[in-house]
């Protein structure tokens, strides 16, 4: 039947939309041409949306110019649309000249404008964009202020956001829960999450949704702060709100320690009573936090009941043994996924690759970089990232240099790979020759590049370039240290022969210092003979961790190397009234593809009289050509 007038012809472009069915709108627009209607006001905005949908450009250049032949080229409703369709396109350069072009702008384009440069990242032009807002006397309303907040970004743009957040109160839009909400996750997201907290408390409780409670409990989650997040959901639970998957999902992204794998299972089951367990995305995240929480029985048995397993199913699977170190059984599932019919994706083989670093298995490594050439991954940068890493790790250091030299882009992210590589093999001096080329192009490195950095000149010895570093990363580039680098730094100088020195840099930390801070004081210690401050770095360690073997060892190390041998007899009582128990250290040799552990004196292979037998032969071999 056909439509006689253009509220029909309207009216059917909405339900087509309502239904997602995005190509249908620009069918029926084509058929409205022909039956000789024309579209009006309404009809544009619509294909506009449809267009958007669907993040098709050549779409919506073909709409653009059905709107510059028509009556509203200077429509602001409509103009503001095409905008909106640019920008879901990826487009906002484009979305900028419509913006420039309207003769006249209201509120709303100018939202849109803010918000697309937000989502497009271009987060310097959105506080120039208010401006010039202002001054052309457009009054902000509630979706300016959520796209002024957006687009504050790292822990140094908390003033920022404070300020926007003054002037939203000061206009009037902080009684908006959307605008609540909203502070409460950006303030979050620049770690400041006591104020997010105030924000939440202030949201009056007539007004408060799901929403505010998820923002609140993802801002804890995002920095692993479970208690907290654990500690909130109750509260919603005994406030009368319902969890959704959003709710379900923060919480277990909480979870990613051993230690807090408890609240993980109580989450989990409280999923299951709620439904939420048949998502997709839930079972996903499920496998991801019992494989962090080093539980891959859990992990690989929620994987197994899934019904239908999609390719991150598979590739978190993967990527929990590959992080453990069982790279035998992820090559095993990664041949399942194939038989399956699932298609690897990027993220797949970066798992593969990764666990091939750690675990040292170079051909398998060789193997993946093949097969990720044969099926199109060859030129991603991510790829070749996590490829100098990884032949950097396996100590082909040679490999590593040929990918980085020929890649045809380089980010922080490379830079910091060949940086650490070069500091892991050895080649020290090397690996600060391409820190301080890469600050000379104008790359500015993050915390991972200062750590590679300060890694390389702990274990070349140099102290004064350490120091130098260290300076620049908090002085020049404003980054607070984590306490990686405090454990770096402090370790610099301890293996330096600065004990003193380093324990007042450790007494000076505004942080906690954790395990392996300590440990790095007591090894030198251990070094340099000084019995001392040992003593104190290993008493905080058994209080640390009672039941760890390794400081009770060093310790005694360091009473038996000045003769103080009732100091031994009496960290190995200690040690008996611990019940410390010492396990040898494994390592992993490739054996025909297969990852095979061993430990020092063990027997247990079929063949060990013979391997004892080689290594025997091998150890008097090296000892005649010491000796000559």
């Amino acid at each position: 039947m056909i439509k006689t007038t253009i509220s029909q012809w309207n009216q059917i472009l909405r339900e087509a939309i309502n239904q997602s069915q995005y190509h249908k709108p620009l069918i029926i627009f084509h058929q409205m041409l022909q039956n000789t209607f024309k579209p009006n006001h309404l009809t544009f905005p619509i294909l506009a949306k449809a267009c958007g949908k669907l993040n098709c450009i050549r779409y919506s250049q073909i709409v653009h110019a059905h709107i510059m032949k028509s009556n509203f080229s200077s429509d602001v409703y409509v103009q503001t649309a095409m905008m909106d369709a640019y920008i879901k396109c990826d487009c906002i350069n484009i979305a900028r000249q419509v913006f420039d072009k309207m003769p006249q702008r209201d509120v709303a384009c100018w939202n849109v404008l803010i918000l697309g440069l937000v989502q497009s990242g271009v987060v310097d032009q959105v506080l120039l964009l208010f401006k010039r807002m202002r001054g052309e006397g457009i009054r902000p309303d509630s979706l300016t202020v959520i796209g002024l907040s957006q687009s504050v970004k790292g822990s140094e743009g908390v003033t920022v956001l404070k300020a926007v957040h003054c002037f939203g109160i000061r206009i009037g839009v902080d009684l908006d829960v959307s605008v609540s909400n909203r502070w409460v996750s950006c303030y979050s997201k620049v770690r400041d999450l006591d104020s997010a907290e105030k924000v939440f408390n202030e949201i009056d409780r007539v007004f408060v949704t799901v929403v505010s409670w998820n923002s609140m409990i993802a801002g804890y989650a995002y920095f692993h702060k479970h208690l907290k997040a654990v500690s909130f959901y109750k509260k919603m639970l005994f406030d009368g709100f319902k969890p959704d998957l959003s709710t379900v999902l923060n919480l277990l992204s909480s979870i990613n320690q051993h230690e807090v794998l408890f609240y993980g299972s109580l989450i989990h089951c409280h999923g299951i009573k709620t439904g939420c367990d048949l998502d997709i995305t839930i079972l996903n995240t499920l496998i991801s936090m019992y494989s962090k929480c080093n539980n891959l029985n859990a992990a690989r048995q929620v994987f197994d009941n899934m019904t239908n397993k999609t390719c991150v199913s598979w590739t978190v699977m993967i990527g929990g043994y590959a992080e453990k170190g069982d790279l035998d059984e992820a090559l095993t599932l990664f041949d399942s996924m194939e038989a399956d019919g699932a298609k690897p994706d990027l993220v797949t083989i970066l798992n593969l690759i990764g666990g091939c670093g750690e675990t040292g298995a170079l051909e398998t490594g060789k193997w993946v970089e093949k097969y990720a050439t044969l099926n199109g991954f060859s030129n991603n940068l991510m790829l070749s990232n996590a490829l100098i890493d990884m032949y950097a790790k396996c100590g082909n250091l040679k490999e590593a240099r040929e990918i980085f030299y020929k890649m045809r882009e380089r980010t922080v992210v490379s830079w910091t790979s060949v940086v650490s590589g070069c500091a892991l093999n050895g080649e020290f001096e090397e690996s600060l020759t391409h820190f301080y080329s890469m600050l000379e192009l104008g790359i500015k490195p993050n915390h991972i590049t200062f750590l590679a950095a300060l890694q390389a000149c702990n274990h070349g010895g140099f102290i004064e370039k350490g120091w130098e570093i260290y300076d620049m990363m908090t002085k020049v580039y404003k980054i607070d240290p984590g306490l990686d680098h405090y454990s770096c730094m402090a370790d610099i100088l301890a293996r330096g022969g600065k004990i003193n020195e380093a324990l007042d840099f450790i007494k000076s930390m505004p942080l906690e210092p954790d395990v392996g801070i300590w440990s790095s004081l007591l090894s030198a210690c251990k070094v340099h003979n000084i019995v001392e401050i040992g003593e104190l770095a290993a008493r905080c360690l058994f209080e640390m961790d009672p039941q760890a073997a390794a400081p009770y060892v060093e310790m005694a190390n360091i009473y038996a190397s000045v003769g103080c041998w009732d100091g031994v007899m009496d960290v190995r009582r200690l040690m008996k009234k611990n019940q410390v128990k010492k396990y040898p250290g494994e390592s992993i040799v490739q054996v025909n593809g297969k990852s095979v552990k061993f430990t020092v004196e063990d027997r247990c292979h079929p063949k060990g009289t013979v391997i004892y037998e080689v290594l025997d032969g091998l150890g008097l071999q090296l000892k005649d050509e010491l000796d000559v």
